[in-house]
């Protein structure tokens, strides 16, 4: 498991003692059982904060493959539309037919 960076903790840390503080003066717990109940929920919030934000070798890597995509040359776009290929048979009826003299068709 990667060790959390100094950002990492001083989020989780702030939000334990921000969120601590806020259900504390909101509940108005007075009882031991409440006050531990609100302590373990600021802890799984400041760890799931700590845990959820971005760690700066992410950062990196992000920042450096965007600006490898950005840099490279945009690829042109096919649109990839087909046009069916006249077939014998449409190519032979759009053909111009020879004219024959009236009857000549008849005599054979």
């Amino acid at each position: 498991m990667p060790r959390p960076n100094p950002a990492q903790i001083a989020y989780g840390s702030a939000t334990v003692i921000c969120s601590t503080l806020a259900m504390l003066l909101l509940s108005q717990a007075r009882s031991g059982p409440g006050i531990v109940v609100i302590a373990f929920a600021a802890l799984a919030l400041g760890l799931l904060v700590a845990l959820t934000a971005p760690s700066a070798h992410a950062a990196r890597s992000t920042r450096g493959r965007r600006r490898s995509v950005e840099s490279a040359p945009a690829a042109p776009a096919h649109h990839h539309t087909t046009v069916p290929a006249p077939t014998q048979r449409a190519a032979a009826s759009a053909a111009p037919k020879p004219a024959t003299p009236a009857g000549a068709g008849a005599r054979r």
